[in-house]
């Protein structure tokens, strides 16, 4: 039995701010769940439309990428899941980038400071170096068409001391960051309305139409960074250098070549030496 707030006053709330066209005009509000991509999947398999959005209070199985939990305590945060049925039919591995940079910048709106605000290759939002946000995109031929679920955990108003032990060191919230607390309804219905413009934009011009949008928040380049596989096995390491417009990170590798890395675990390198071309990397933590 849920024992949690109820989502309707939050679903009500945002209703009243909400300012989109299509983005959660349909707005399935969820007291708890397990996931809020599990229930917009389902949704999505029985036709869903465009836009269609899921909202939970909380989350029992929050999931971040390759299945990572995601800390989602009751009535503190947002999650939030969109149904996604792009006009051309095709999921854009850079519609991730793109949902990136809408939070990054409901999250400077919200601080007012542009300059405290990251985004981490591929799916993070950073404030101050901490994670305050993770995105996770899951395909689904499901329903009418192919269809994608876009999911968006943002910490608002969880206090630091309230994390997991183990996420105290590397995480944080808006309300953290910015002193006081978040109106978490207008949060939302912000967020829902940058979204939907930043998306209207990928779909007609693709991640070059977002590029400068992305770079004011891309704070990687000229960075020493290592990307490892999920068994931590170390794929590729070198100087961030930038984003290609299919998403790649592009690297400088220690050879001077360029590489292009798809997915994976990105890690900043802390302590690296860094002589002409070559990178000595010598400590490295997430």
């Amino acid at each position: 039995m849920t024992t949690g707030p109820s989502a309707a006053p939050l679903v009500e709330a945002i209703r009243q701010q909400l300012t989109t066209r299509w983005l959660a005009r349909e707005l399935h509000g969820l007291d708890e769940t397990d996931s809020t991509n599990r229930v917009a999947t389902e949704l999505a398999s029985q036709g869903a439309a465009h836009g269609t959005t899921v909202l939970a209070e909380s989350q029992r199985s929050g999931r971040g990428r390759h299945g990572r939990s995601f800390f989602s305590p009751a009535g503190r945060n947002l999650y939030t899941t969109v149904v996604l049925r792009p006009a051309t039919g095709r999921i854009e591995p850079t519609t991730v980038l793109a949902a990136g940079i809408a939070v990054a910048e409901t999250a400077a709106h919200w601080l007012g400071d542009p300059e405290r605000v990251a985004i981490k290759w591929p799916n993070d939002v950073l404030l101050e170096g901490l994670k305050t946000s993770g995105i996770l995109m899951e395909g689904t031929t499901a329903g009418r068409s192919n269809a994608a679920v876009l999911g968006i955990g943002v910490n608002l108003n969880v206090a630091r001391e309230e994390l997991p032990e183990e996420f105290r060191g590397r995480a944080t919230s808006v309300a953290d960051a910015s002193g006081k607390p978040v109106d978490r309804a207008a949060f939302a219905a912000h967020l829902y309305g940058t979204l939907e413009a930043v998306l209207d934009i990928h779909e007609q011009h693709g991640f070059e139409g977002l590029r400068t949008r992305f770079d004011a928040y891309f704070s990687m380049r000229g960075q020493p960074v290592r990307v490892a596989d999920l068994d931590g096995v170390v794929q590729a390491e070198g100087i961030a250098i930038g984003i290609g417009s299919d998403g790649a990170l592009r690297l400088e590798g220690v050879d001077g070549r360029e590489q292009r890395v798809l997915a994976g675990d990105v890690t900043v390198v802390r302590d690296a030496n860094v002589v002409g071309d070559a990178v000595a990397v010598k400590d490295a933590t997430r």
